[in-house]
């Protein structure tokens, strides 16, 4: 038997994934006494910090009693399924997370059903017992409810259960008789999740993931399914169309603590990282060099949404950004495509502009924000969901919305959502709180959030997750509101801002540069106005006490990526450079917007 265990986490957003990776690690003693870590440890790029969510599953490996534990921390939103379901491939069990108040929540559902799908033996891990309010009892049955729907087997059913709190460093049998450490936890993987099964016979070894070196170039990561690879093996890679190259082993590297060790040989069961291989691509093979044969190639859910990608042709192009050619931004999204397995790019009729399909909004947004930070400029359009046509039916995608509100305002957030075509399914109350669940178009959650935080005073909990293609649910009504237009270029004066107050609320601070085109504000009436937003004071001798009252101005709104996404509309661009992010009209003169409004009607 083999002293391996390959563990996947899986657990809904902010369920405590990453902290509880960080306490095995320091249990493990990783580290050294003296070595400053900090926490989130593997949360390591900026962007996962800044948010406190995963978006790249990371590989680290911990050894306990003999035994070398291989964990994989994923993702928990569901637009980045397709780094989920591809991980989920090298585990042999899950470590399915869960918060002793919040329960099982849709995103927690999304990747149980795929680890169940794929045989992988779950333990439950019911953390943050520490909370008050919780409720682990009701919450370990829920998740067996869950399974049950699941069509989870026997076997599966009949999972451990283990109570504790990441936070604090412990982990126990029973919740109310807490521990010092998390060894109960290691014991129950130890003693549950079966060690990988050693198959005899010619290499087979899939690639599930990517790594980069500056010095080596791209590196295949993967589980080893049969037999064994070697340093200086001739080896055939398959492609997922079937398709084989010769190549060869140069370097084999295998996970340890948080880095990866050079060794000779890895053999079937372990997760190793095999440098030299070039021309790969997620889901190919690794075989034998006389007799290779494939692994089923790996299934990805289809994009539900896309955007069109642009250069950035407003009258501040290049100030800003390090890459504005078209050329560089194909460049660009063609190299995601070969790590993000959900993303689709296709060109469209003009060569500057790409049609990028993705899971969501969220799995755009973080697209545009690493490309931002990288040094590209970029314009972006109005998110639109895909449209299929199934049985001759106009078919578009649904989703299940789940939203957590206090009880006083949820009849606010019904009356939100069945305005854009929502059906409410499930009301009943969770805690001191209004548990709603409804199907709604994916149109009708563009934009949705901000409504709802809004109407709730930001104490709305919203997820969603998508169901399954539907007919067509009719026209749903977009933003309310026309936005107020530059109609000049030049920089802002707060005597304008404050005379134009009444007519709206501004995005822009004074004294920032604007051109012709760009959006200022949202108008207090349905339809667009231009303004004049650049208009100084005009300076006489004459001082008078009562005209010269100070300007008081209302502090400009800012928007995040994800809200200026949901907010633009079909006719409107957000320009996206490293420094800054403006909202603009696609034709920036009122003359030309008047010539082109029936091609956004």
């Amino acid at each position: 038997m083999q002293k391996i265990r390959n563990i996947a986490i899986i657990a809904h957003v902010d369920h405590g994934k990453t902290t509880l990776v960080d306490k095995i690690l320091h249990t493990c003693s990783i580290f050294r006494d003296n070595e400053q870590t900090g926490d989130l440890i593997l949360d390591n790029n900026d962007l996962e910090r800044e948010r406190g969510i995963t978006i790249v599953s990371k590989n680290v490996s911990v050894r306990y009693k003999d035994y070398k534990i291989n964990i994989i921390d994923t993702p928990g939103h569901a637009d980045f399924g397709g780094e989920v379901e591809r991980v989920l491939k090298m585990a042999d069990g899950v470590l399915l997370l869960c918060d002793a108040f919040e329960g099982a929540m849709p995103q927690t559902r999304f990747v149980t059903q795929k680890a169940l799908a794929l045989g992988l033996k779950p333990i439950v891990v019911v953390n943050k017992v520490d909370k008050e309010n919780c409720r682990p009892e009701e919450v370990y049955e829920q998740i067996f409810e869950l399974f049950f729907n699941l069509e989870a087997t026997e076997d599966q059913l009949d999972f451990p259960v283990i109570y504790g709190s990441s936070k604090q460093g412990w982990m126990s049998t029973d919740w109310t008789k807490p521990t010092t450490d998390i060894f109960p936890l290691l014991d129950a993987v130890i003693d549950n999740i079966q060690a990988p099964p050693m198959l005899e016979g010619t290499l087979q070894m899939q690639i599930t993931s990517l790594d980069y070196s500056s010095f080596v170039g791209r590196i295949a990561v993967g589980r080893v399914h049969r037999g064994v690879i070697k340093e200086n093996q001739p080896v055939t890679l398959i492609k997922r169309d079937g398709k084989m190259v010769k190549s060869r082993v140069k370097e084999l590297y295998t996970f340890e603590g948080l880095g990866k060790i050079r060794t000779t040989e890895v053999k079937s069961g372990d997760i190793c990282a095999v440098v030299g291989i070039d021309g790969f691509d997620i889901g190919d093979t690794i075989a034998d060099f006389d007799a290779p044969e494939q692994l089923p190639v790996i299934k990805i859910d289809e994009p539900t949404m896309n955007m069109l990608f642009t250069i950035n042709n407003s009258p501040f192009f290049g100030k800003e950004g390090k890459f504005v050619t078209s050329q560089r931004i194909k460049e660009r999204l063609y190299k995601e495509m070969e790590k993000n397995l959900a993303l689709k790019v296709v060109e469209t009729e003009s060569p500057d502009s790409y049609l990028v399909y993705g899971r969501g909004i969220l799995h755009l947004s973080v697209l545009i924000e690493t490309m931002r930070r990288e040094g590209y400029e970029i314009q972006v359009g109005q998110p639109q969901v895909i449209i299929k046509e199934i049985d001759g039916k106009k078919c578009e995608p649904v989703e299940t919305l789940i939203v957590d509100v206090p009880g006083e305002v949820a009849g606010k957030v019904i009356e939100l959502v069945t305005q854009r075509k929502g059906e409410l399914l499930i009301m009943e109350p969770k805690g001191d709180l209004q548990h709603l669940e409804f199907e709604i178009p994916a149109r009708g959650i563009i934009g949705l959030r901000n409504n709802v935080l809004t109407a709730t005073g930001g104490e709305a909990i919203m997820a969603h997750r998508f169901k399954a293609y539907e007919p067509w649910k009719g026209t749903i009504p977009g933003r309310l509101n026309g936005v107020l237009v530059s109609m000049e270029k030049g920089n802002t004066t707060a005597y304008s801002i404050d005379k134009l107050q009444d007519r709206g609320r501004f995005f822009v601070d004074p004294g920032v540069d604007v051109y012709e085109g760009q959006i200022m504000g949202e108008h207090i009436r349905d339809n667009d106005l231009v303004v004049n937003i650049v208009k100084g004071k005009a300076l006489t001798n004459m001082r008078a006490s009562g005209t010269d009252d100070n300007t008081r101005i209302a502090p400009a709104i800012k928007f995040s990526l994800e809200e200026a996404m949901e907010y633009i509309q079909a006719d409107e661009y957000i320009e996206i450079t490293p420094v800054s992010m403006r909202l603009r009209k696609i034709y920036l003169t009122e003359n030309e917007r008047k010539i082109n409004a029936k091609k956004f009607q």
